[in-house]
């Protein structure tokens, strides 16, 4: 193919014989740092403390690292070309993070994205140098797939049963082994088990394994090394039957997907070759699909040393049957195809033939799995999966509302958007229905969510440059170069493109391999002289590195000082739940908020402390110190609703009825599918009202009865709501008439003089069982409002005096009440 000359092509190191000191020192780094990674839970960025810690290591790391980088490259440093302004312009995805703190929801979560994003940002920039290298480049793609193949394999030793071995693997350096045991490497759900691996999230997995599926086959086509053929053609068979293993209906979807776009990049000769490859691991994985599932369901139950050879050996043998299949396609075929198609592939739109006929055949293929009884060939637990994918299955209704609860709370914070873990914050005040996700299922969205349209814009900009150079490049390159960094769009494209359906990208070692792949795909593209906006090399090389150097101190930091405080957080956890020292507790407690003044799990548990020792003593600096305590946490955090309810039950504590229904009610908007919230607003509207009418006071008493009623009355308007969703949603938690909430209702009702109102709604929080002191007194009550109208439940009644004879006199008083 001619190769025109365009703006300036990167252009690969051949000096690889002399390399200094410091270079080696970086690539130890990322390959330490990219071997650790994914057996921290992949990094996932969990919005809890228990997953807070390897996030500040990996912004430790990553900031050496970096700093390692301008030490390597600082001579490379200018701003003379398109790509030199990339890392610039890199550096505002972490500032929109930034900006987006001053509107943030949670700042805890705001800081947690922004050190993601530092992350990303470090990363990008030590790729986009490292990967400009042919050697630098040679070593970080065969790093990268050799972890992937790691973690296929890793996967596995716990699908047969081994979990042991796996823990103890990797136990001295992951804290997600508990008992030997990596934590749910094989998950549960209602579908059965499912491979998950590292990453904990069968979803995640597989959109890993479908980016890994390509890059294996990329690399088995590229490789000139018989072994090297022969390793990649090996994993095919692993890779697809893990892919199955995850029983994940997107992966399903979004394979096809991006095979064809993927083959747009192909010439025909090497299409057909990618199909056979791709067909050829696809049979040979279903026909062991079936005794390697049914293998890894028993012994994930039971263990059985004998049985997990056989599956272990099942697998090998067919990877190397089908490795020794595709060496000789390579071998033989694929020349001779070259050979015979080199007119083919000259001729203009060539290579969009077979796209288009691949298209036709998965469409048929889809028809013959999930519309016949092919699909037997299955185990019975992706024959479910595959039966179930269609537009009105439940998890595709949901993250329709995901996203339509998700453009509700951007259309309230347009331009900045409400700071990092903004979805997690705010989506129980903008969602549809009673769910519960802290994850919006679709990067894209919460990220607008997060930084609002202008960091969205920023972002988008960032990527689709970096594509569209990449891809103008690609088409002028010969073969040798285009195959240099290919591997890269691969792994990006393939994760950006199904974190549309999932979030991928929460899983920060995700994100890592996403943005290293930006970098390499910006390190192969085409790169005009700058006309404008440039700078003399010496001037930006003091410039940049002076700005990065003192960023990454500060990042390091930082990063200690958090680690300090999640070390700090997690060791006071450990005293409260065996020590009964107050002094104990608090000096634990208080040795993470002098860190971290508003970590949230350290306030509430340090306003814990204080409230149960107020409780006990009733002494006022206790309560004093309790509210000092959640009154700063609350700044930062105000839509925490465990602060929020921990200040409630203080002020209950306290007498200060008034106050705690002022928060309930400021704050039902922001929880409005909770049961509990509902229960306690009205409850409390009773309590307040009460006392007002005891004080005489007819015009208070009626302000919180009426205040009650109307909440009572949003609980019905949701009630109804959820009879009008499609029947294929699922709701994870109930929202309904609680006895409790049926009891204060019909109190304020009965107590405002009104009988038949209040036995109309008590009927509606009636229980069998008459054990439970709430359940009786909803019972009472309602025999009551019906005495009052002349009326009886006489069955009800026996029940209730048999249940506790003391209820014949409370009910008798009850009637009496006017």
């Amino acid at each position: 193919m001619s190769n025109p000359v365009y703006g300036k092509q990167a252009k690969t190191s051949t000096r690889d014989d002399k390399r200094p000191a410091i270079f080696w020192v970086l690539i130890v780094g990322m390959i330490l740092f990219l071997a650790w990674a994914p057996f921290q839970a992949a990094l996932f960025n969990g919005q809890m403390l228990d997953f807070e810690k390897p996030l500040y290591w990996a912004l430790i790391i990553s900031t050496i690292l970096l700093i390692l980088g301008i030490v390597t490259y600082y001579k490379k440093f200018k701003l003379e070309e398109q790509r030199d302004w990339l890392v610039v312009l890199v550096l505002l995805l972490p500032l929109t993070y930034v900006l987006s703190l001053t509107s943030a929801a949670s700042h805890y979560l705001a800081m947690n994205m922004v050190v993601v994003q530092c992350i990303y940002a470090a990363l990008f920039i030590i790729s986009i140098y490292l990967l400009q290298g042919r050697l630098g480049n040679k070593i970080i793609h065969n790093l990268i797939m050799t972890v992937a193949y790691i973690i296929v394999g890793f996967g596995f030793i716990n699908w047969f049963g081994q979990w042991v071995l796996a823990g103890k693997m990797v136990g001295w350096f992951s804290q997600y082994v508990y008992h030997d045991r990596y934590t749910n490497a094989v998950m549960t759900d209602t579908n059965g088990l499912r491979l998950t691996s590292v990453f904990q999230y069968a979803n995640t997995y597989a959109a890993f394994l479908m980016a890994f599926l390509f890059a294996a086959v990329f690399c088995l086509m590229k490789s000139k090394l018989w072994y090297g053929k022969a390793i990649h053609g090996f994993m095919l068979v692993p890779i697809l039957v893990s892919l199955f293993l995850t029983l994940s209906r997107g992966g399903l979807v979004m394979l096809p997907v991006v095979f064809v776009l993927l083959l747009l990049f192909l010439k025909p000769a090497r299409q057909i070759i990618w199909i056979l490859h791709c067909a050829t691991a696809g049979v040979a994985s279903i026909s062991i699909l079936a005794p390697i599932t049914n293998m890894g369901l028993q012994l994930n139950k039971t263990y059985n040393g004998g049985e997990a050879a056989k599956g272990w050996g099942l697998l090998i043998g067919v990877s190397l049957a089908v490795a020794v299949v595709l060496w000789l396609v390579e071998r033989y075929l694929a020349p001779k195809l070259e050979n015979a198609l080199k007119g083919w592939s000259s001729r203009k739109l060539s290579n969009l033939w077979l796209p288009v006929g691949s298209v036709v055949v998965i469409g048929l293929l889809a028809f013959l799995f999930i519309g016949t009884g092919l699909r037997s060939v299955l185990p019975e637990n992706v024959q479910v999966r595959l039966e179930n994918i269609n537009f009105r299955q439940h998890s595709v209704l949901e993250r329709l509302v995901f996203y339509q609860d998700a453009a509700k709370s951007i259309k309230d914070h347009p331009i900045i958007g409400g700071g990092g873990g903004g979805w997690a914050t705010l989506y129980e005040r903008y969602q549809d229905y009673p769910y519960s996700s802290r994850q919006a299922h679709n990067f894209f969205m919460q990220y607008l969510v997060e930084v609002g349209i202008f960091g969205f814009v920023i972002l988008m900009s960032f990527i689709i440059y970096i594509f569209y150079k990449y891809i103008r490049s690609y088409i002028r390159q010969n073969d040798e170069e285009r195959d240099s960094h290919f591997l890269y769009l691969i792994l990006a494209l393939s994760i950006l493109l199904h974190s549309l359906l999932d979030f991928n990208l929460s899983y920060v070692f995700m994100g890592v391999l996403v943005f290293m792949s930006l970098g390499g795909m910006a390190a192969a593209m085409d790169s005009k002289p700058l006309k404008r906006l440039s700078m003399s090399a010496s001037a930006f090389r003091i410039m940049y590195s002076a700005a990065i150097g003192i960023l990454s101190i500060v990042l390091l930091f930082a990063g200690l000082r958090f680690v300090q405080s999640a070390n700090a957080a997690t060791y006071a956890k450990q005293i409260m739940a065996v020590s009964t020292s107050f002094e104990e507790i608090q000096s634990a407690i208080n040795k993470d908020l002098e860190l971290r003044p508003t970590h949230p799990d350290s306030v509430i548990s340090l306003a814990a402390l204080y409230k149960n020792v107020y409780d006990q003593t009733k002494k006022e600096e206790f309560y004093n110190a309790a509210i000092e305590v959640l009154n700063t946490g609350l700044k930062a955090e105000p839509y925490n609703k465990i602060m929020l309810n921990s200040k409630v039950n203080l002020l209950r504590a306290k007498g200060e009825n008034e106050q705690a229904f002022s928060i309930l009610e400021n704050n039902i908007s922001n929880f409005n599918w909770d049961n509990d919230w509902y229960n306690m607003l009205i409850t409390q509207a009773y309590t307040v009202g009460i006392k007002a009418r005891e004080q005489k006071d007819i015009t208070k008493e009626q302000k919180f009865f009426q205040a009650g009623l109307a909440a009572y009355q949003q609980v019905l308007d949701r009630v109804a709501h959820i009879k009008t969703l499609p029947p294929e949603i699922e709701l994870p938690r109930t929202f309904e008439v609680t006895p409790g909430i049926a009891l204060s209702t019909g109190k304020i009702e009965f107590m405002s003089g009104k009988p038949a109102e209040a036995a109309s709604i008590l009927k509606n929080g009636l229980k069998d069982d008459l054990s439970d002191a709430t359940n009786r007194e909803v019972a009472r009550y309602y025999v009551a409002a019906l005495q009052q109208q002349g009326q009886d439940d006489k069955a009800l009644y026996d029940k209730l005096i048999k249940a506790d004879p003391k209820e014949k006199e409370q009910i008798a008083q009850l009637k009496s009440e006017k």
